[in-house]
């Protein structure tokens, strides 16, 4: 009962804080501190004292500056846009040919950046503008990037996955294997979710009509080559055991260097401005795994997680049914709550009841990942609709929700697919390990 009570009341106080426009990283920190001081002996505080001096120093979190600057580096650069180009050449004759380019074209990117802001600011800072000057619906265009930009971070490397195994301790190389599968199985629900409604309503995106030399068809996959051969490197070498995530990633952010200098975008003032996001974004990462542990210590010395486990194991329902609740109440804290919030408050709390359950933590860190998709693009706070709100000065936001909110059910079909066929995502991982 006590984890039946403790855990919302956490989240309440974490609301409250929140609605003070109190920083994520601080809030989770100040619940841990006050827990600790109205909860726990007072020598408890030496603990938290620990946690933030030996968390950031752990060497797996090398691996996030490396990646973050990769995905900088190529956002600095036409990639995204030349991505785009490719896909919406070779893709002109379907319906929605622009819309399903975008999200393919965000895939493409998303294998060389683990930010879904990032990639939606990318691809869609240059496909939104295009697609609505070729008459296509705004609320098919904002969704479609909106929507595409999300697969940053189920498509390896993602910095949520890294923040997931970190917390469970679970292997970020077979993470980033475990995502691949899922990863092209949603590009594909996402595509069609956008032929469905072109088809139901071809006013939504006008056909192209103009034909294209084979050429340029072919020339046009030369935009292709750096990001598949840097998306090779960074995932083969894992899937090999040749590098461990650390390495590759230093591998990625050398590579992706090496073609922003290629073509010409590495000034000095991009130079600096990527390596200012980089430490920007890693600090920011580091203050949130602090503050998350802080208060992940404090519910787990109240026994609030273990007493959760045990009074859902005890439950008299199957355990579908539990990840099935588990996933609702995801996707509740997504309307409110930012992906790394979630991350740091959730796991803690329902990872041990998982693995009670018998499921794998490889299996869950890809489902968690594929909720912070939905939340990444569910209204108030959808970090997706903001970024493309600024990206793209000029649109409606209410454009921007309507059009995405469509392409929450083929995530949430996704979920449903890993539940009900788990392989989709252990396969590869277990293939590795062979």
């Amino acid at each position: 009962m006590e984890g039946l009570i403790g855990f919302p009341v956490f989240i309440l106080a974490l609301l409250v804080f929140l609605a003070t426009g109190t920083p994520v990283a601080v809030a989770t920190g100040l619940l841990g501190v006050i827990g600790v001081y109205l909860f726990l002996p007072h020598a408890a505080i030496t603990q938290l004292g620990n946690i933030a001096f030996s968390q950031p120093a752990n060497f797996v979190l090398v691996v996030v500056p490396l990646f973050v600057m990769m995905g900088e580096a190529l956002a600095a650069t036409t990639v995204g846009r030349d991505l785009f180009t490719a896909a919406q050449i070779w893709l002109r004759r379907l319906p929605g040919a622009l819309a399903v380019g975008t999200i393919i074209a965000c895939a493409g990117f998303g294998a060389v950046c683990g930010s879904s802001p990032v990639t939606a600011a990318t691809i869609g800072g240059w496909a939104v503008p295009e697609m609505m000057r070729k008459g296509y619906s705004p609320r098919l265009a904002l969704g479609a990037a909106a929507a595409g930009g999300t697969l940053g971070i189920l498509i390896p490397p993602s910095i949520p996955m890294i923040l997931y195994g970190v917390i469970t301790e679970t292997s970020i190389g077979a993470l980033f294997i475990a995502g691949i599968v899922p990863g092209l199985l949603l590009t594909l629900l996402l595509s069609a979710t956008v032929f469905i409604q072109v088809m139901r309503n071809p006013a939504l995106a006008p056909r192209a009509t103009e034909g294209l030399a084979t050429r340029e068809r072919w020339t046009s996959l030369r935009a292709v080559i750096p990001v598949a051969i840097l998306a090779l490197l960074v995932l083969s070498s894992i899937y090999a055991g040749v590098a461990t995530p650390s390495e590759a990633g230093a591998v990625g952010a050398l590579g992706a260097l090496i073609v922003a200098a290629a073509l010409g975008a590495l000034t000095r003032a991009v130079t600096r401005r990527i390596l200012h996001n980089t430490v920007r974004t890693t600090a920011m990462f580091i203050l949130l795994i602090i503050g998350g542990l802080f208060s992940s210590f404090v519910l787990t010395r109240l026994g609030i997680p273990q007493a959760t486990a045990k009074m859902i194991i005890e439950a008299s329902v199957a355990p579908w049914i539990i990840l099935v609740l588990i996933n609702l109440l995801l996707i509740v804290l997504g309307m409110f709550m930012d992906p790394m919030s979630i991350l740091v408050i959730v796991v803690p709390v329902f990872f041990p009841t998982v693995v009670a359950l018998g499921y794998d933590p490889v299996w869950f860190g890809i489902v968690i990942t594929i909720n912070l998709e939905i939340a990444a693009i569910s209204p108030p706070v959808g970090f997706n609709l903001f970024v493309l709100k600024t990206v793209i000065p000029g649109v409606d936001m209410r454009d921007i929700i309507t059009g995405s909110l469509i392409f929450m059910v083929p995530l949430a079909l996704g979920i449903g697919s890993l539940i009900a066929w788990p392989e989709i995502a252990l396969f590869l991982p277990r293939l590795m390990r062979n």
